[in-house]
């Protein structure tokens, strides 16, 4: 059994744990509201610009001229994963869930023949990735130097994923992030950015596998729309714009996520250590109090034998 000094130094440790996470509950707490905001905000505009892609492909998608970020490159042999998650820990299973959504991806799309590539954005997704993938990470960026997450990071990135497109490093690319519901669910989700309409790289698979993407469908209420310039050129800009949209908003929704996981994470530890620090207690008090008695015991046959 440990000594009365060891459960005080047990107590004392856990205590100063508590102090900690309760600290970190209630920081994440402050963010998430912060965080949800510019979450939900990004999603009408995200929403929008995919309603006017929509829109447009209904006359491109056919024609030779089409943008090849619109109908794709005619192949679908090589798909790139951006798997999106947080560069810290300490928030629950957020991390693990995201990178478990990639891996079944991964399987499936490696079941039909294909080949992946993965472009990780976070750390803690990279490191758990490069324990079965590492010889398909083609890039890992750490977005830990940069305080709030930022459209000019999104275009950074998006004119990364771009450019490798246009090189020929791959024919199809989903996106893979958490999607925030709620403090207590947030939801992995997959999306193909490219090619913008169609999912090419899913043709293969089982009709309704993986189908997780979102579908936009705009209601026109029967207006007819006409374009200044024409559908190539507003396309020519707004394809790539696209791109550094969905990443913006899958990087905020990310962000909401992490900390509603880390909030109630925190709670739980906290909840958790309040639980062992009554224990500890208990335990302590029992000791110490069979140490009295045993005191009193060798006191009074002390004086009996006198």
């Amino acid at each position: 059994m440990a000594s009365l000094k060891d459960l005080q130094n047990r107590i004392k440790s856990v205590k100063n744990t508590q102090k900690i996470t309760k600290a970190m509950q209630m920081v994440a707490a402050a963010k998430l509201r912060k965080a949800q905001d510019a979450a939900e905000r990004s999603r009408p505009y995200s929403d929008r610009i995919g309603a006017v892609i929509t829109n447009l492909s209904a006359s491109m998608a056919g024609s030779e001229g089409a943008p090849k970020l619109l109908v794709g490159n005619g192949n679908d042999d090589v798909h790139m994963l951006v798997v999106a998650t947080a560069d810290r820990g300490l928030c629950g299973g957020f991390n693990t869930n995201i990178v478990r959504k990639a891996r079944e991806e991964i399987t499936a799309i490696e079941a039909v023949g294909k080949t992946v590539k993965i472009f990780c954005i976070g750390k803690k997704g990279h490191e758990q990735l490069d324990r079965f993938y590492g010889d398909k990470i083609v890039k890992m960026v750490s977005l830990k130097e940069h305080k709030t997450v930022s459209a000019a990071i999104a275009a950074e990135l998006g004119g990364d994923i771009t450019d490798m497109f246009e090189a020929g490093e791959f024919d199809v690319c989903h996106l893979i992030y958490s999607r925030f519901e709620n403090v207590m669910t947030q939801v992995p989700t997959v999306k193909t950015m490219i090619p913008a309409i169609g999912d090419l790289g899913r043709q293969s698979m089982k009709e309704g596998e993986h189908a997780s993407d979102d579908v936009f469908a705009p209601d026109l209420k029967g207006a007819a729309y006409e374009y200044e310039p024409d559908e190539e050129g507003i396309l020519e800009v707004l394809l790539p714009r696209n791109i550094n949209t969905q990443i913006f908003s899958a990087l905020l929704e990310n962000s909401a996520g992490e900390m509603g996981s880390k909030m109630a994470a925190m709670d739980n530890a906290t909840r958790s250590a309040g639980d062992m620090i009554d224990k500890l207690t208990l335990t302590f008090n029992r000791s110490r109090q069979a140490q009295i008695t045993s005191e009193l015991i060798e006191i009074i046959s002390g004086a009996e034998a006198l």
